[in-house]
């Protein structure tokens, strides 16, 4: 495949639009490396002695071509670190269609007979050029090998070069992969600043309004113990508890928006029945729903904010979506040495089988209205199966329209 060459200011005095769009290309190429004007650096100069001793030049350069000048990342036998491109053999040869350009005697050729590096230092006599030329097919620069007489490069020798030729070109798309590498994650940390900082303000304004609620609910139940209202004084009563709860865990959210890693280190010890029963609590449940829950006694350590996320999302589906006179949701639990398996099985409208996959997909929606004639907003399970990945688990649905779903997910012990 040919090179998408470089046209300087060589003999042509007008440049042809599409060539000059080419040029541009392959000088945003190079300068897309941020290797022009680096120090020396060994890796780069072992390939130039390398090709200096095979063959058996004193110089080697492994040169640059920018718009004015060529300039040498490393030069094995040559004091300058950059030349005019006026003056340059390596401009010419990645001009070039050959793999190679070998100038036997620059004297003699009509080209560089004249050329300010042949007639005085360093005395240029013999040439022979690789071009460097990039994945994107952008000759960059050459690897050369210059002598101050006449040579002949054998099969061998010519064959070392371009391999030589080939390590720098890896070398260089290395170092533009670890530059790419370090301004994503550079891009990453900040995405991740402005996530934790609005995090952090939507917890608080969040924070303020419950905590108001907090307080006038307590004043309302004062009053009303006085009065002697026990019914609305237990209906106070659940509010105080769902409000603290809510408190809590915008407290957790912000906690694991700062550190994602406590999703993994911070469990806690949770009794699944009872747990189960305060997350009921939070939820709007008709009172024609029957939820079956998994037996008494059953421990988990498990992280708390996602366990709860989890069933609230599922719950709250399991609700929302179900049809029936007599609506069941059914919460069975298993476990072995290395996992929990859990299962939330509904009698609802179900879905069908060519969504049971893209239900999990960020901004799916299914074309559905719930029981309160709302459609979803269709980030919950999206974010249902994120939290499952990151504690090392699985989801995935079977379900039948008309019969009902069951969702089954594990979490890594």
């Amino acid at each position: 495949m040919h090179s998408k060459l470089l046209f300087p200011l060589l003999n042509s005095k007008s440049i042809p639009v599409s060539a000059s769009l080419i040029e541009d290309e392959r000088l945003t190429a190079l300068r897309s490396y941020d290797i022009l004007d680096t120090a020396e650096e060994k890796d780069f100069d072992e390939l130039t002695e390398l090709a200096s001793v095979i063959c058996q030049t004193p110089i080697a350069l492994i040169s640059l071509v920018d718009a004015e000048r060529q300039w040498f990342k490393s030069h094995k036998g040559l004091s300058a670190t950059e030349t005019p491109i006026e003056q340059s053999f390596c401009a010419h040869a990645i001009l070039s269609y050959d793999e190679m350009m070998v100038i036997d005697d620059a004297r003699e050729d009509e080209r560089f007979a004249d050329n300010p590096l042949v007639t005085g230092h360093p005395k240029i006599v013999f040439y022979a050029g690789v071009p460097l030329v990039n994945e994107d097919g952008y000759a960059l620069g050459t690897l050369c090998v210059i002598d101050g007489d006449k040579k002949h490069l054998s099969d061998a020798q010519i064959g070392a070069l371009k391999i030589l030729a080939k390590q720098v070109v890896d070398k260089l798309e290395l170092r533009r992969k670890i530059l790419n590498l370090q301004v994503a994650n550079q891009e990453l940390r900040e995405a991740n600043m402005f996530i934790q900082k609005f995090a952090s303000t939507a917890a608080h304004d969040i924070k303020n309004p419950l905590s108001s609620i907090h307080l006038t609910s307590q004043a309302l139940k004062i009053r009303l113990q006085k009065l002697g209202d026990e019914g609305c004084v237990r209906l106070i009563d659940l509010n105080l508890t769902s409000t603290n709860r809510l408190i809590g865990l915008l407290d957790e959210m912000l906690d694991y928006s700062k550190d994602p890693s406590l999703l993994l280190s911070k469990k806690t010890n949770i009794d699944l029945r009872k747990s189960l029963k305060k997350l009921i609590s939070m939820i709007n449940l008709p009172d024609n729903f029957k939820i079956v829950l998994p037996p008494e006694g059953l421990a988990l350590n498990i992280s708390v904010v996602s366990f709860e996320q989890i069933f609230i999302n599922l719950l709250s589906n399991a609700i929302r979506y179900n049809d029936k006179i007599n609506p069941i949701i059914e919460i069975r639990f298993n476990s072995d040495n290395d996992y929990y398996y859990f299962e939330v099985e509904d009698n609802g409208i179900g879905i069908s089988p060519e969504y049971h996959e893209k239900i999990f997909s960020n901004s799916f929606t299914l074309k559905i209205t719930d029981r309160y004639n709302k459609k979803g907003t269709g980030i919950g399970l999206a974010t249902i199966k994120d939290l499952v990945n990151a504690l090392k688990g699985n989801i995935y649905v079977k379900s039948s329209p008309g019969v009902g779903t069951t969702f089954y997910f594990t979490v890594k012990k």
